[in-house]
This record gives C-alpha cells, structure tokens and sequence, in this order.
C-alpha cells in the first residue's frame, strides 16, 4: 500500500498545494479534548483501553451480486483485503492514544494535515470498504429518485451528465483509488486538509476522486457513493478493462436507495451543524458583550474611588 501524503483531484478544481491553516477544525479540537480525557482515566484506572476495529462482513451473501461481481473477487476483496487493513491496524494502535477511537476519528486523527500517520491507510480502507459494500446491492442501479435525482439534476445539469462525470472520475484515476458523489456542506477552509473545491457553493453534490486510501472525510465532505478503482476490486472479474467495471456498477450494482438515504442525513447533520454554529456565535457576542459591561463597571468604580480620595 503506498504511504504518504495524498491529495484529491476533482474533475472540476485544479491541484491546491498542500498548506497549514491557522485553526483545526472544531470537530478535531473536541477529539483530541477526548483523548486527553481518555489519557487521564487511563492513568487513574491503571488498565489499557482497547477496542478492537471488527471485520464487518458485506450486508448480503458473497455470491449475491453474480454475474456482475463474483463470488471468488469478494472472497479476495473483502476476505483477504478487508480483513487485511483490520487485522493491521488492530496492531498499529494497540496501546497508543487511538486505541479505542472510532474509525472516522482515527481516519481524522492519522491523517494529519496530509503528512499521513501510519495508522491512516489501513484505517481509511477499512472505512471505505465498508462503505462500498453497503453502496452495492443484488437487483440494483436503475436510476435514483426524489431529493437525490433533484439534486443531481440541479448540480450536475442531468443525470446522464453525472454518470459521465462519475466514470470520468473513476476511470482517470491515476494507479489505485477511489471516485466518490459527495455533499459539500462545510465552509471554505477545513483545518485536517486543502478543501478540494473552494469556489463550488456549499450544499451541493460534487464528485471527486482520490488516491489510495483517502476520502472525503478529511475534507469534511459527507461521501454518499464510492467506487473501488484498485485493480484488485475487478482484474479477477473483468482483468484490466477499469471502463467495463466501473459501467457495470452504475448500471447494475449502486444501492440508490442506501446513497438516497445517506444524502438525507448529511443534510440533517448540515443543519444541525448551522445551528450549533449559530449558538457558539450568539454565545460569543453575549460574552463579548458581558466582559465589556464588567470593564464600564470596573472603570465607574475607579472613577468613584478617585473622586472620594
């Protein structure tokens, strides 16, 4: 597996260098508050927490997705690859301070800023062939539908343009990776990563792609759709014809209704997240106004003070 630091390269947005932001993320701030807490309650109980990452096995039977992915490529994939980044990450963070982390924060975590932690790749991977199994299913594709096909159609102009885009992505990238349809709800700057996409408007569907391991987490994007484009995800089905594959998927193997699902809780963690947002701010203003009203106090009482001396 290649290490390293790595970089998105949307299909619309040229290359960003990689560069230090003046403030992480709040969300990587109260991760490392709970790592501190976790130090502490550690060293009071004087045992090791450990929680070990689980091997999640795919939501339907290994032959259930013949004739278009095969019984013998997700034994390899998901028996032999999956079960690989488990067993090596359960190694990796055994005893140091992402031992008992959840997955996404571990990904978080390990990615540093892209100079990657070794925890990251296997880490990464496990998440997303998680999620790429649950983006599949027996009987699926067709064509999305509701607030999704909505979408779609509003940000991608139609949906056979989105497909287009979709396989444009996949098939272009460069060695191993992943394409992903992702909704873009955050701000300008994330403080883990370059934000792959900072002239596209918030609250929209994008498509990007990314190489080995990385994904869109770390660009605090929701990923709602990922196709696996290392050569182990289809040469023992389709060796090296990526374009057949990567068709046979759209067209036969997407979960929408799973994807339709996925869009519907981003937007409600979107919301959630303005409205925190909203409240931090007006909690700011109140402090900002209560620390001025404390000096106007302190200053009349000085100036009483000075009057009767």
């Amino acid at each position: 597996m290649a290490q390293g630091a790595a970089m998105a390269i949307p299909l619309t947005c040229a290359l960003l260098p990689r560069q230090e932001f003046p403030g992480a993320l709040e969300s990587t701030r109260r991760l490392q508050w709970r790592i501190r807490e976790r130090k502490f309650s550690q060293k009071a109980l004087r045992a090791p927490i450990t929680m070990l990452i689980e091997l999640k096995p795919p939501p339907y039977s290994l032959n259930s997705l013949e004739p278009y992915m095969s019984h013998e490529t997700l034994e390899c994939h998901w028996g032999k690859h999956h079960k690989g980044y488990v067993e090596n990450l359960n190694r990796q963070i055994l005893g140091t301070e992402l031992d008992g982390l959840n997955l996404d924060d571990i990904i978080i975590m390990s990615y540093n800023k892209g100079d990657l932690l070794p925890a990251f790749n296997n880490a990464a991977q496990i998440w997303n062939h998680e999620f790429f199994w649950e983006s599949m299913k027996p009987g699926g594709a067709r064509k999305p539908a509701g607030d999704l096909l909505e979408l779609i159609e509003r940000d991608f102009g139609s949906y056979e343009r989105f497909v287009n885009e979709f396989k444009s992505a996949a098939s272009t990238q460069f060695g191993s990776g992943w394409a992903w349809l992702a909704y873009k709800a955050n701000r300008l700057d994330v403080g883990n990563a370059v934000n792959p996409c900072p002239s596209e408007e918030d609250k929209k569907l994008v498509v990007v792609k990314s190489p080995n391991a990385v994904n869109p987490l770390v660009w605090d994007y929701t990923p709602l759709l990922a196709i696996d484009v290392w050569e182990h995800a289809y040469y023992l089905d389709y060796e090296n014809r990526r374009a057949d594959y990567i068709s046979i998927f759209m067209d036969h193997l997407v979960s929408w209704e799973v994807v339709s699902s996925r869009l519907e809780m981003a937007k409600a963690q979107a919301a959630e997240r303005e409205r925190e947002e909203m409240m931090r701010k007006i909690e700011e203003e109140e402090q900002i106004l209560m620390d001025s009203e404390n000096v106007e106090m302190y200053l009349d009482s000085e100036n009483e003070d000075s009057v009767v001396d």
